[in-house]
């Protein structure tokens, strides 16, 4: 028969505290990831940043050893899917796809609404950019970049372009034309979607008229012919649309400082223990052929970068894009 043992007051205390340490060591000690991680992606899916959000989560779901889960949480120009990351608990298993849109523009432009910052995150690495152009129909009058130019003069706001939300870089860029052909008030009319996907969808089934963005999600229109590039902002022409002639060559070398990217953010206060696992995993993954290939295949160029450099380069973005909302005067009137 069991007898039962009566502790003094102070030994239960040591006893418990025993209990306790030896639980949160245990927890300490648990690998991390030991279960699948959430990669939000704060557009619709079939666009640049779904597109980019799914060839890293393959890649780093064998750089980790875990299933990496591709969840598109769209809206408000990225900021829904972007606040739920900031809000999620840092244990590195909520991540965010994060865009030039969601984390550079909306914050420079719409700090009220959007109400996160740029650097509201841990930064986990840049992943890609993406080269940028304006496209139109293959069955479109405008054969050239200076008949579309030409249309924006004449047309107006009787001319109408898709873009993936307000405040993206599909409509950042055309501001940025806009302003550089001096158009005031009759400026083409804006018809904003959910995603990149659903902008080229409009654009092919004749809805609107043109579209500036990031040529991921154009690319494979432009090859097959439904879809013609008129312009690229890159430096130099891109080799896999030699035919397309950049924006310096046209005059509007002001355009080159448009450009897409993705990166990987997680939630602020990440134990320093999973940023290293995540970081590790991108080195792992700037070194995995079949990541690179893909993300060629989408039109991207890959562009791995420490987390130092991200968070340099994402500052860069921000103040780009705070300087031109300035200029063109569309900064949130109430900040």
């Amino acid at each position: 028969m069991l007898q039962h043992i009566e502790f003094s007051r102070p030994l239960r205390r040591v006893l418990g505290l025993t209990l306790l340490l030896a639980t949160g060591m245990a927890g300490a000690q648990d690998p991390y990831p030991n279960r699948p991680i959430t990669l939000i992606s704060p557009f619709s899916a079939g666009g640049d940043a779904d597109l980019a959000a799914r060839t890293y989560a393959a890649a780093a779901t064998k750089a980790l050893g875990q299933s990496v889960v591709v969840m598109n949480k769209t809206g408000a120009s990225g900021v829904i899917g972007s606040a739920q990351v900031v809000a999620a608990k840092p244990d590195g298993y909520t991540l965010l796809l994060a865009r030039t849109g969601s984390q550079a523009i909306m914050p420079a432009i719409m700090p009220t609404s959007t109400k996160y910052k740029w650097n509201d995150y841990t930064f986990i690495g840049m992943l890609e950019l993406n080269p940028y152009g304006c496209v139109v129909s293959n069955n479109s009058p405008y054969k050239t970049f200076s008949d579309l130019t030409d249309a924006m003069k004449k047309q107006g706001k009787n001319l109408n372009f898709g873009t993936a939300g307000v405040l993206t870089t599909n409509d950042m860029g055309p501001r940025q034309l806009f302003r550089m052909l001096k158009l005031t008030d009759q400026i083409p009319t804006q018809l904003p979607y959910k995603g990149t996907g659903e902008a080229v969808t409009s654009l092919l089934a004749g809805q609107t008229q043109f579209s500036c963005g990031s040529l991921g999600t154009f690319l494979a229109h432009i090859k097959s012919g439904s879809l013609r590039a008129l312009m690229v902002t890159t430096a130099e022409r891109l080799n896999e649309l030699p035919q397309v002639p950049t924006a310096r060559e046209l005059g509007f070398a002001e355009m080159e400082q448009v450009v897409g990217w993705s990166a990987v953010f997680a939630p602020a206060q990440l134990p320093a223990n999973v940023k290293d696992r995540l970081v590790a995993a991108m080195t792992t993954i700037a070194e995995d052929p079949q990541w690179r290939t893909m993300t060629a295949q989408t039109g991207s160029l890959p562009y791995i970068r420490s987390p130092e450099q991200t968070r340099e380069f994402v500052q860069k973005q921000y103040e780009l894009y705070r300087s031109l909302g300035e200029s063109l005067n569309i900064i949130d009137a109430s900040n």
